[in-house]
């Protein structure tokens, strides 16, 4: 199905805007559901009702109907998080694998693409999901669906070397999440949108270190992910259990 605009996005945006104007705040918020941040506007945002993500466009209903505003023109989306982005990540912390996968798909079914933090996780958590499971192909295809929705998040880039890990091929993994670590080691403020980047980027670094038998580095890598950089839920749950195997298998701890 072709997405049509039938209101130029300026017009569509002014529509908006004097909607919002023409009554209280809290009113509005009694009968919307998101603020959308244009990055025409970042400081100005519309408050509207979201349905969903279409192919390129954040669809939305307001006074004038229903209209599709193309993603590359939002900075940013707040909403309140889907009861399904939550269960998907109580079943993976489970390791209820279908529920987790069932639940994360139906986020990222409707809202892969926005620019919201809880879609973000879900999408990525798809991948996350097929290499617990063993299904590197459908982990490569989950990370490269996630990189075409939120193009240059390095996240993709994360859930590529984990599976580079799976494959053994561990000096392509760390060249990828050293200097990422590097990085996150320096920053005085983590930036909303590196936490899961980071939280991700030790657990690969754990994961390397420990393929390298530095079961000392590899359990530190995996508490930085646990009490550093703990953005991440899906990457924090699989360091903790990895760093819980390490000091049962084999004794070791952070002085």
């Amino acid at each position: 199905m072709k997405l049509s605009f039938p209101l130029p996005l300026q017009q569509l945006l002014f529509i908006f805007f004097a909607a919002l104007l023409a009554a209280p705040l809290p009113s509005a918020l009694a009968q919307q559901d998101a603020y959308v941040f244009t990055k025409a506007a970042p400081q100005q945002p519309v408050v509207m009702k979201v349905l969903g993500v279409k192919g390129s466009a954040l669809m939305v209903r307001g006074q004038y109907g229903e209209q599709g505003i193309p993603l590359a023109q939002i900075q940013e989306v707040r909403m309140a998080e889907p009861p399904e982005s939550a269960a998907a990540i109580e079943a993976f912390k489970a390791k209820d694998w279908g529920k987790a996968l069932a639940q994360a798909k139906a986020v990222a079914d409707r809202f892969k693409g926005l620019p919201a933090a809880w879609a973000v996780t879900a999408t990525a958590m798809i991948g996350n999901i097929y290499l617990e499971q063993g299904d590197i192909a459908k982990a490569k295809a989950a990370f490269d669906d996630f990189a075409r929705a939120y193009p240059g998040n390095g996240e993709a880039d994360l859930g590529r070397a984990r599976i580079a890990v799976a494959n053994k091929e561990y000096d392509a993994a760390r060249k990828t999440a050293a200097p990422i670590c590097e990085k996150a080691l320096k920053d005085a403020v983590v930036k909303p949108q590196d936490g899961p980047i980071y939280s991700q980027a030790f657990l690969v670094m754990g994961q390397v270190k420990e393929a390298a038998n530095d079961f000392q580095g590899a359990l530190e890598d995996y508490l930085r992910t646990v009490s550093l950089f703990y953005y991440d839920p899906a990457a924090v749950s699989i360091a903790q259990a990895k760093a819980d195997a390490l000091r049962k298998q084999h004794a070791v701890f952070v002085p």
